[in-house]
């Protein structure tokens, strides 16, 4: 029988109790609610990062200019500036989350992890955390074991939609699976990894979703690049034995509340914050016109 990964203290008691680690319980899980064996998952996660290196190529390489206007190549402009605002390995972090998310507005394939409207973050900071550590695939896979593991008890205690419980459900929950991963692929402890996780819903409680015209793109794409710096900064603290004081059970618990009492109008309707801006409706009432003009006559409504 596998653990169900209802809260973090239960999945360490069972690891430490069946002398397992974070990864090998994930595997259990996977196997017992896939039917599928150990190396059947495994090369499902490499295949999923392998579309996650990808996006972030794609992103860095190929044009990237939605449809709305709104996303025109930031990711390579970030990439290619000659002025480093803190380290160059800062610099490529921050535009490889933007080239992968710039890909899904772009409508290209990326990797939902939890979700398309956060699909940056893990590529950004897992490919980032290869380079800089010389990691193999198959070390980061296991941090994605670990960072899926953090999403199943995130989505079982709050939510992992910003339809439900905001922004902070999708770049936050990202977010805090990237800096579990990245603390668990630097073997930190069980103890380190939750207190990254801690750490990241922390920073990220109360966030809103308020995308502009409706699209997940602004400010969509700039938050996946700032959630992957606070996933780095959260593993950072955590490796460090810094004490999050808040138990990550009742962060979780405290990003559900949020979200359970957050006004609809900040939960992906496009009706609050940045998308009731000035510039915000004359965006959204552009590119609803633009999509009206393109429908085939037989489309357009009587």
């Amino acid at each position: 029988m596998c653990y169900l990964f209802e809260n973090f203290k239960g999945w360490k008691d069972y690891c430490l109790d069946k002398n397992i680690s974070l990864e090998e319980s994930v595997i259990e899980y996977e196997c017992e609610e896939k039917g599928a064996n150990k190396e059947e998952i495994l090369a499902g996660l490499l295949k999923a990062y392998s579309v996650m290196k990808d996006a972030v190529k794609t992103g860095l390489e190929k044009d990237m200019k939605s449809n709305s206007g709104m996303i025109d190549n930031g990711a390579k402009k970030v990439f290619n500036h000659p002025l480093t605002v803190l380290s160059p390995e800062f610099q490529k972090l921050i535009s490889r989350a933007l080239a992968a998310k710039e890909v899904n507005s772009c409508m290209g394939r990326v990797v939902a992890a939890p979700t398309a409207g956060a699909s940056g973050i893990l590529p950004g900071t897992m490919v980032t955390l290869q380079e800089i550590h010389s990691l193999s695939d198959e070390q980061i896979v296991k941090g994605l074991l670990v960072g899926a593991g953090i999403a199943l008890i995130i989505e079982q205690r709050a939510s992992l939609a910003g339809a439900v419980g905001g922004c902070q459900a999708e770049t936050g929950s990202a977010a805090a699976m990237a800096s579990g991963a990245i603390v668990y692929c630097l073997g930190g402890s069980i103890d380190q990894v939750f207190t990254a996780v801690a750490v990241t819903i922390q920073c990220m409680l109360g966030l809103v979703c308020d995308p502009v015209a409706g699209l997940v793109e602004v400010p969509c794409v700039v938050r996946n690049a700032s959630a992957a710096s606070i996933a780095f900064s959260s593993a950072q603290i955590a490796l460090a034995n810094v004490n999050a004081v808040i138990p990550v059970d009742e962060c979780v618990e405290a990003m559900g509340e949020i979200g359970a009492s957050m006004e609809s109008k900040y939960k992906e309707t496009a009706m609050g914050g940045l998308a009731a801006t000035l510039t915000g409706q004359e965006i959204s009432k552009r590119v609803l016109i633009q999509d009206i003009e393109i429908l085939p006559d037989e489309e357009l409504p009587e």
